[in-house]
């Protein structure tokens, strides 16, 4: 979920001649297509999806569908009307409360998304050093801790250098791995080998065995969030009305590949019995390489994903952050300490407070037997709480066009309460289904899943920012406060 945000027109660019100045930044809607792409896809997800073999295909395009396409169109609407990001929409659209409850869980859902992310991490190291290191839980916590916290240290340096890691990471750990995951896959079932999961036309829809059985679908809605990242863009399109849509379209049959054929390619060589949640991608890695007689790969493979995680990590460390920071600064909604900035002038007590956090969550790893059971109930806390911020925003959205009509839009969604409804619908049955455990959990851990979950979404989605609200002080303001 790395944005790709083109660079704004600094001020050296105010001193160039006027006819420079002319010429209005222009994207195509081809590369607009590829940002959102590079913004969305990622391998981490493909083990979730392995598990049901070709049923993949269908759980991942609803979604797409009733989640992915109205995200971007309606997203793209608010972006070109009201600059800001989700605070201003739901400000303008709802409340001032409510707008800083979606900006809120944009950042909390980070609080959980690096733990599982860094697990993803971890159990790929464990793969150049020991592969048995994968279901460690304590080797899962220690390294959550460590690459979580140089990752501040570094973030609070305020290097700049981390701007352009989202476009390496999406070619060096998502492109290149992914496709040759994908070939070395097909040339396996070419030379005649079974595939370890059925792909006939009757395993196409996933096998119905109660609720659980869809439960991994709501992964797919985090895989599929940041859609909203881009659509600042849309106005530097020559003809958003027409572009924009074709560049969606595109770009949701881009992330639809990237996400679906690395997941057949998995269930094609690992049984779904044996898919690991975090270690998935390079147990095909290894199944492939072993198969080929190319075993050395195995380590440059794993280097790939690292590379693209750890890109992604540091990318976004400081951005979700930032946005609360400025926010808070100019309302008064974090206590003092919270906006202080280093040196550097970078949110450095945020970043460790949630740093604090996010240690204590590393520990659960250690703590909770099987590292895909957590893996698995983190993402679902991470997308729980994310999903907070759709239901605001579709309904900011049509609230928008009702009372403000004729605010300049660049871009207008074709029959927007239909599609926002839609949206909206998808996310609270998302949210819904989430309680629910998938069917791997068996049914000795469904009351300590649900009250994971429900106590992860109910303390950073409801109280944390209901305390921040209810207990804030005149003297919290820091009008004129620069956080850059």
């Amino acid at each position: 979920m790395a944005s790709m945000d083109i660079p704004a027109d600094g001020p050296h660019e105010v001193a160039r001649p006027a006819v420079r100045a002319v010429a209005a930044p222009r994207l195509t809607w081809l590369t607009l297509a590829l940002m959102t792409t590079a913004s969305v896809a990622s391998l981490r997800a493909a083990p979730t999806m392995a598990v049901y073999g070709l049923a993949c295909v269908f759980l991942y395009l609803v979604p797409a569908v009733v989640f992915l396409l109205p995200t971007a169109l309606v997203s793209a609407e608010l972006a070109s009307g009201w600059n800001g990001g989700v605070y201003r929409w739901v400000s303008e659209g709802l409340s001032k409360p409510l707008g800083f409850l979606a900006v809120w869980c944009q950042f909390a859902m980070t609080i959980f998304y690096y733990p599982s992310l860094l697990a993803f991490v971890a159990s790929t190291i464990a793969y150049v050093i020991n592969p048995a290191l994968a279901s460690n839980g304590v080797y899962t916590a220690i390294v959550i801790m460590v690459l979580y916290w140089t990752g501040v240290w570094v973030s609070s340096r305020g290097t700049k250098a981390l701007a352009g890691l989202s476009s390496w990471g999406l070619v060096i750990g998502t492109l290149v791995p992914g496709t040759i995951l994908v070939v070395l896959g097909m040339v396996f079932l070419a030379q005649g080998n079974p595939s370890a999961a059925p792909m006939t036309a009757s395993h196409l829809l996933p096998q119905w065995t109660g609720l659980a059985s869809l439960v991994l679908i709501v992964n797919n809605f985090l895989s599929y969030s940041g859609m909203e990242m881009n659509a600042v863009h849309v106005s530097s399109l020559k003809n958003p009305a027409k572009e924009y849509p074709k560049s969606m379209f595109l770009a949701m049959g881009l992330v639809l590949l990237i996400f679906i054929l690395p997941a057949l390619a998995i269930s094609w060589v690992v049984p779904a019995d044996q898919t690991s949640l975090t270690a998935g991608v390079m147990q095909a890695f290894e199944a492939f390489f072993s198969y080929f007689h190319i075993g050395w790969m195995t380590p440059i493979a794993a280097v790939m994903l690292i590379s693209a995680s750890l890109a992604g990590m540091l990318t976004w460390l400081a951005g979700p952050s930032k946005g609360l920071l400025e926010i808070s600064r100019n309302e008064g909604y974090l206590p003092p300490y919270l906006q202080k900035l280093n040196k550097h002038g970078i949110q450095q007590n945020i970043l460790v407070t949630q740093g604090v956090v996010t240690t204590v969550i590393a520990l659960m790893y250690a703590l909770i037997p099987g590292v895909s059971s957590v893996y698995w109930i983190f993402s679902t806390i991470t997308t729980q709480v994310y999903l907070i911020v759709y239901l605001l925003m579709f309904v900011a959205a049509i609230r928008l066009r009702r009372n403000q009509p004729d605010h300049p839009r660049g871009y207008r969604v074709p029959a927007l309460t239909l599609v926002c409804v839609t949206g909206w619908l998808a996310s609270a049955a998302a949210l819904v289904i989430g309680f629910v455990p998938p069917s791997q959990f068996g049914g000795n851990s469904v009351g300590a899943y649900v009250a994971f979950v429900g106590g992860g979404l109910l303390v950073l989605g409801v109280l944390i920012p209901w305390a921040f609200l209810k207990f804030r002080k005149p003297s919290w303001r820091m009008e004129g406060g620069d956080a850059e």
